[in-house]
C-alpha cells in the first residue's frame, strides 16, 4: 500500500508571467483559422493550471462572445475533444459530470465512482456535492443510494459524505488497535466482518492509515492489501484497496486502459500527485507512464496526455 497526499507532486503548475489575453489570441488563431491548430491548443491548455484556464475561458468569452468549451467542442472531436473540455472545466464540475455519467444509463460504472470517491479530499467532495446539486437539483448521496447497495454502497456513502478524518497526527496505539481489529475481522476468523474494514478504512486519516498498514503487517505477516484481496471480492474489494492506497493507480492498469479513465486520472491528478503516480506506475509495471502513453495513444490526444504527464521517468 502506498499512501500519498501532497500538492507539490503535480506535473502542472501555474505558468509564470501568465497573460490570459495572450493565450486567448493564440487560441482564437488556432480555432478560427483554416483547420484547427491542435498543437497550439495542446501547448496552451495543458501547460496552465486549472485556475488559469478558468481565467482564459472568461477572457475568451469576453473577447468573442462565445464560450471556449463550445468552440472546442465544435472544432475537435473524440477523445481529444473530451480531454480539452475536461481541462477547461472547473475540477468540481468535471467530477460532477463524471459521477452523473457513471450513475445514469444502463448499469452503474462502479470503477469511476470508486476512483473519484476514494481519491478526493473532503473539500473536493464537498465542492463536488455542491456542483451536483446545482446541476441536477438533487442530492448526490440520495442518487448514489438509489444506484448502489450492499457493503460496497456502505463504503461509498461514507466516502461520499466527505467526512474522513484529515488530521496529520498519528496515534500509534490506535493504529495497533485498528490493525488488531482488522486482523480479527478478517484473517483470523471464519468469514469476514466487512463492516469493520469499511469503518476503519473509510474514516481514518491517511497518515493514520499508513501507520495501521505497518502495524497490520507486523501482526499478520501479510499486507492489508493481500488480506483484502483474499477475503473479499468485486467492487467492495476494489474500493477498500483504493482507499487504502489513497492512490488512483488501482484504477490505471497497464495495457488496454479505457481512454475516459486515462483522461480523468491525468487531468484530475495533474495538479495534485501525478509525479507520485508516475513513480508508483514505474514500480508496479516496470515501464514509465510516459512510454506507456507513447505506445498506447496517438495523435493529438496522445500528445496532450504526454504534455500532462510531463516527462519520461
Amino acid at each position: 500500500f502506498c499512501v500519498s497526499q501532497s500538492n507539490t507532486k503535480g506535473t502542472v503548475k501555474d505558468k509564470a508571467n501568465f497573460k490570459a489575453e495572450e493565450d486567448v489570441s493564440a487560441l482564437r488563431k488556432a480555432i478560427e483559422g483554416i483547420g484547427t491548430t491542435e498543437k497550439t491548443l495542446i501547448e496552451v491548455l495543458t501547460q496552465r493550471s486549472n485556475a488559469q484556464r478558468q481565467l482564459i475561458a472568461k477572457a475568451y468569452e469576453k473577447a468573442t462572445g462565445r464560450k471556449l468549451v463550445a468552440d472546442l467542442e465544435g472544432d475537435t472531436h473524440g477523445d481529444f475533444e473530451d480531454l480539452l473540455v475536461a481541462l477547461v472545466t472547473p475540477p468540481a464540475v468535471y467530477d460532477c459530470h463524471e459521477v452523473i455519467k457513471a450513475i445514469k444509463g444502463a448499469g452503474t460504472t462502479e470503477s469511476t465512482l470508486t476512483e473519484i470517491f476514494a481519491s478526493r479530499s473532503n473539500r473536493q467532495i464537498k465542492a463536488l456535492s455542491e456542483a451536483y446539486l446545482a446541476e441536477t437539483g438533487r442530492s448526490m448521496i440520495h442518487d448514489l443510494q438509489s444506484e448502489v447497495s450492499g457493503d460496497y454502497g456502505k463504503a461509498l456513502f461514507i466516502l461520499a459524505e466527505g467526512k474522513r478524518d484529515e488530521s496529520t497526527n498519528v496515534d500509534t496505539s490506535k493504529a495497533k488497535a485498528d490493525a488488531k481489529a482488522l486482523y480479527e475481522a478478517g484473517e483470523k476468523k471464519w468469514g469476514t466482518d466487512e463492516a469493520k474494514f469499511i469503518d476503519i478504512l473509510c474514516h481514518r486519516s491517511i497518515p493514520q492509515l499508513r501507520q495501521t498498514l505497518v502495524e497490520y503487517k507486523a501482526i499478520s505477516k501479510k499486507t492489508l492489501q493481500d488480506s483484502i484481496e483474499s477475503e473479499m471480492s468485486g467492487n467492495l474489494e476494489k474500493i477498500l484497496v483504493a482507499v487504502g492506497e489513497k492512490n488512483v493507480l488501482c484504477c490505471l492498469p497497464g495495457l488496454g486502459t479505457t481512454e475516459s479513465t486515462l483522461t480523468r486520472i491525468l487531468v484530475s491528478r495533474s495538479e495534485i500527485d501525478l509525479l507520485d503516480i508516475r513513480t508508483e506506475y514505474k514500480k508496479l509495471f516496470g515501464v514509465s507512464l510516459y512510454s506507456q502513453l507513447e505506445s498506447e495513444v496517438s495523435g493529438s490526444y496522445g500528445n496532450a496526455l504526454k504534455h500532462l504527464c510531463g516527462q519520461d521517468d
